[in-house]
């Protein structure tokens, strides 16, 4: 079976294809002041644009985990997921609080794919 790596750098890749299955490196926010609206579109963002890049989108992805720093949160996140979400093909879905790897980071999400 065919691996390949995608924008491949010296820790860690954007994505990882096996076959027809692609795993999406955590899709972090940039802006880390801003709120978890903010946060979310630009988290969400970066998976269409890797989707893109990859000759997929939205609706080729069929799991996201979503990590938040503060679960208070999580209706805010789910405001903007609801916005996003390719509503014919919703992927299954998990969500948990954790501690981010950067201060100011409130949400951080990884997807898997089907190209």
């Amino acid at each position: 079976m065919l691996v390949s790596h995608h924008q491949p750098g010296s820790r860690m890749s954007q994505a990882v294809r096996v076959g027809d299955i692609v795993f999406l490196a955590g899709q972090i926010p940039q802006d880390l002041n801003g709120d978890i609206t903010v946060q979310t579109r630009e988290v969400l963002q970066g998976i269409d644009r890797v989707m893109a890049e990859l000759g997929g989108n939205k609706s080729n992805v069929v799991s996201v985990q979503v990590w938040l720093s503060d679960m208070s949160d999580f209706q805010g996140m789910n405001a903007v997921w609801d916005e996003w979400v390719d509503k014919a093909s919703p992927p299954a879905r998990a969500t948990g609080g954790v501690a981010l790897a950067r201060p100011g980071m409130r949400v951080e999400m990884i997807a898997t794919a089907h190209l």
